[in-house]
């Protein structure tokens, strides 16, 4: 895919993998919306990016089907159509039993990770058909696929966005519409109340994420890698 005037929508596109996505797209032609529900963080993130390229912002929490259908037409209304679909927004809750963890922190888990990404497939996939097809690449985790104590909600999340993602794939394939999804390990942000530090520079980092974003994109269109993992290459002996 050429990606010069390409459309495409990055969720929690302000900051970490999120942010790195929008910026390797706009450097690279594409005129990226990106979306978050922090106001400041939102702001942040488009003066930067607007030095690039063409870029929108907008607010939008995921969780609300409105919202999402909004931003969709937004993207439409300022670009001209949707090219691109990169479902990147997430939450998660770290070092908690299912014990210690609230319904509401479960419940927000999976409205963000799995619900929201759904809704954002959903409304996209006729803006997709009217451009002839394009691409939705979902941002997962090898926490979809490894189940670990402690963090069940994220688990459960990412193993259904997984389903999701295989599902979807072989549904649209026939209207020239891709998915994939990426299944990163450790990367260096501050999500989950992670911190960025030279001591975690051995962790995959968010531009690593965006190289695979623009490597599935540029993909000759008779070859579909469904699904990649992405992992450091030398984590700490244990």
């Amino acid at each position: 895919m050429d990606l010069k005037d390409k459309a495409a929508i990055v969720t929690g596109g302000t900051k970490g993998i999120g942010y790195a996505i929008a910026e390797a797209l706009v450097r690279n032609g594409a005129d990226v919306l990106i979306c978050g529900r922090n106001r400041t963080d939102i702001q942040t993130a488009a003066e930067k990016l607007l030095k690039l390229g063409r870029v929108e912002a907008v607010s939008c929490d995921i969780r609300n089907e409105d919202h999402v259908r909004a931003m969709l037409e937004h993207c439409s209304a300022s670009f001209g159509g949707v090219d691109i679909l990169v479902n990147n927004a997430g939450v998660g809750y770290f070092g908690r039993t299912v014990e210690e963890t609230s319904s509401a922190e479960f419940r927000q888990t999976l409205e963000t990770n799995l619900f929201g990404t759904f809704y954002a497939c959903h409304h996209a996939i006729p803006h997709l058909k009217r451009r002839g097809g394009g691409y939705i690449i979902n941002i997962s985790s090898l926490a979809g696929q490894n189940a670990h104590p402690r963090m069940a909600a994220y688990n459960a999340s990412k193993f259904g966005l997984n389903g999701l993602s295989e599902a979807l794939m072989q549904e649209v394939r026939q209207d020239n519409i891709k998915v994939s999804y990426i299944c990163p390990g450790s990367v260096n942000t501050a999500f989950g109340g992670d911190s960025v530090d030279d001591e975690k520079a051995w962790q995959l980092q968010p531009a690593d994420i965006a190289a695979v974003v623009l490597d599935l994109l540029r993909m000759d269109p008779r070859a579909l890698p469904s699904k990649v993992e992405i992992r450091p290459s030398k984590p700490p002996v244990k």
